[in-house]
């Protein structure tokens, strides 16, 4: 086992599905496999605090969380619920339409802001999660960069795969370049192909065509330079390697234990097992 190495986390959303069918054997799945963490992204009938002592005793953490999303709305009571599950980071983010436009992003920062002073008041830590919008150019400069210098307090939980929007930006060089602001890393892998799309006339809206999803892949094994990506953090300032797989063509569970032999075979992060 490589001890100098990160430990490894699940981004739960990876097994939504699997979640709500019976979440208490997905946990135990998950520590059989050897995740040392978990990153919750709804409760599935446990309270905060039977979902902690679950974990527990299990022999796992909390990493960190993506529930209760952190945002302006019932801040107060999220904090509450932040403290039954034990956790210090905290995740929130943004859709396409607060990264739309430079005053867009402005007021983004402004908002971000105000929930990062608000939780650091009560000891947490706000880390914003991105999607592939926020890695896509503005007047030729990343976006996610604008918005950094805009709240330069703020911590970031940066998607690996994401930050390449399909291969427009190099992953590990948008690793590096907030690599000091970044204690969490979501680790990710597939084709960085984008889904192909169709014009719905009905609705008038674009639309993914059926089977074209571009699903991801076990890590290691797509085009995302996973290596790279890890050899590039701070491991001064990166606390925690967190998988996420949004979507799979083949059954979640067998892709996350994939995902974790891959880290954990080749020296890249740290395990139970």
């Amino acid at each position: 086992m490589n001890t100098t190495a990160k430990p490894i986390s699940i981004q739960l959303y990876s097994l939504r599905a699997e979640a709500g069918k019976d979440f208490p054997a997905v946990l135990r799945a998950l520590a059989a496999i050897g995740y040392k963490g978990v990153e919750p992204a709804g409760f599935f009938n446990f309270t905060p605090k039977e979902f902690r002592k679950y974990v527990e005793d299990l022999g796992m953490v909390i990493s960190s969380t993506h529930s209760p999303w952190a945002s302006l709305d019932n801040l107060e009571q999220s904090i509450d619920i932040y403290g039954e599950l034990g956790v210090k980071m905290v995740a929130g983010g943004y859709g396409t339409e607060q990264f739309a436009t430079l005053d867009a992003i402005r007021k983004t920062a402004e908002v971000t802001q105000k929930i990062h002073e608000k939780l650091a008041r009560a000891g947490l830590t706000l880390v914003i999660h991105n999607h592939y919008w926020e890695f896509e150019k503005l007047d030729g400069r990343i976006k996610h960069e604008i918005f950094a210098e805009l709240c330069p307090d703020v911590l970031f939980e940066l998607d690996t795969y994401w930050a390449a929007n399909y291969g427009e930006n190099n992953a590990a060089e948008m690793v590096c370049r907030f690599a000091d602001r970044s204690p969490l890393l979501h680790i990710k892998d597939g084709p960085l192909l984008k889904p192909a799309t169709y014009y719905d006339a009905a609705t008038n809206t674009m639309k993914i065509t059926p089977g074209a999803t571009s699903s991801l892949l076990p890590v290691g094994s797509g085009k995302n330079d996973i290596k790279g990506i890890i050899g590039a953090m701070n491991p001064q300032v990166t606390q925690w390697l967190v998988v996420e797989q949004d979507n799979s063509d083949t059954d979640m569970m067998e892709c996350v234990a994939k995902s974790y032999e891959f880290l954990i075979g080749n020296g890249l992060a740290s395990g139970n097992k």
